[in-house]
């Protein structure tokens, strides 16, 4: 697969994060991270985390919200493969009152965390990539929400390389769509039905080619 917040706000979030993050995975491992890390360490594969089912999420914005950590561990994601590319994207512009044009006042996400990124244009038509910062993104789901009027191919997972591995997650307790569940460690993230499919179609096609790329070769 390929392919939010005032500056001031920005730097307080980072610099407080920073802090207040650090002392809560502190507390995480004091409390219970030490035997979920034990548990990795003698190779228990059968270990279960936290997960978003994206075709059950709403993006109602509880992710941002409640996270023990002070920025979520929840991150947006783009299925490219189902990803449209589309010039006038609703999961990066507002569905009104905006320009066609990467300022920040025309962007959908709070803090910035979606690239637009010129591709190409074919009869007339421009394609553009969009990319997820996930450093910048907080969560809220906008991009999310404003997508499922298009592909639908930007959906809310949790990041594995933040998250505290919770036993009972805070979200998951608030989640109102009751969208988490827990999921193998070894294979820690969901697609949609949607982007599997599409994912699916695009290895069939490829494994179509294969053998016409074979032939000509040896031709």
């Amino acid at each position: 697969m390929r392919g939010i917040i005032v500056a001031d706000q920005n730097k307080k979030v980072d610099r407080r994060g920073f802090v207040t993050d650090g002392l809560r995975v502190l507390g995480a491992i004091g409390l219970g991270g030490a035997a979920y890390a034990l548990a990795a360490r003698r190779g228990q594969g059968h270990r279960e985390v936290w997960q978003i089912d994206p075709d059950r999420c709403v993006a109602c914005d509880q992710c941002q919200t409640h996270c023990v950590l002070d920025v979520s561990a929840v991150k947006c994601v783009n299925s490219f493969s189902l990803c449209g590319y589309c010039d006038v994207c609703t999961g990066y512009f507002p569905t009104k009152d905006y320009q066609l044009d990467t300022g920040a006042e025309n962007q959908l996400c709070p803090t910035g965390a979606i690239t637009r990124k010129y591709v190409e244009q074919k009869s007339g038509v421009r394609f553009f990539e969009y990319t997820i910062n996930p450093s910048l993104c907080i969560a809220c789901g906008k991009c999310v929400v404003g997508c499922r009027l298009m592909n639908g191919s930007l959906y809310l997972q949790v990041s594995h390389d933040r998250c505290l591995h919770c036993n009972e997650c805070s979200i998951a307790t608030a989640c109102p769509a009751q969208a988490f569940r827990r999921v193998p460690g070894e294979s820690p993230y969901l697609m949609t039905m949607a982007a599997r499919a599409a994912e699916e179609a695009m290895a069939a096609k490829r494994a179509q080619k294969q053998p016409h790329e074979k032939k000509a070769d040896d031709a």
